[in-house]
């Protein structure tokens, strides 16, 4: 069974509020949902390192807050994902879909209105518990 770390920022806006997602490319593995921006980590890359690269070159912006949030285990039929996930409450830059992905800003209490893969289900679960 192949082993993925994967790292993802859980945006917040500044009343903390609101939260930025992406919608993952069709031919990407769990292609057309949306997700937690991040990515997986290289050789040696500490998870704040992996996400501060996967945030410049996702969405465009310099995260400085990195607070964790979960850390979880999902077992897809071909890998296992182990996720570490961060807040960033604060950031230089507006977020974007840099690599020209459909985003959005959505309110914490509403993102089961949008569908996501079953990894995320823990941390829409925190996330509405905290905020």
């Amino acid at each position: 069974m192949k082993l993925v770390n994967v790292v993802a920022a859980v945006i917040l806006s500044e009343g903390l509020d609101k939260v930025f997602i992406a919608k993952r490319a069709s031919n990407a593995h769990q292609g057309g949902l949306w997700e937690f921006p991040g990515g997986k980590l290289e050789e040696n890359e500490t998870a704040v390192a992996a996400l501060t690269r996967e945030l410049k070159e996702e969405i465009g912006i310099d995260g400085l807050t990195f607070l964790p949030l979960i850390k979880l285990e999902h077992q897809y039929p071909d890998k296992l994902v182990e996720l570490d996930v961060y807040c960033v409450t604060t950031f230089l830059g507006e977020p974007h879909g840099a690599e020209g992905q459909e985003t959005t800003w959505v309110e914490v209490k509403n993102l089961r209105q949008f569908e996501f893969p079953a990894a995320n289900e823990p941390i829409i679960f925190e996330l509405l518990k905290r905020y």
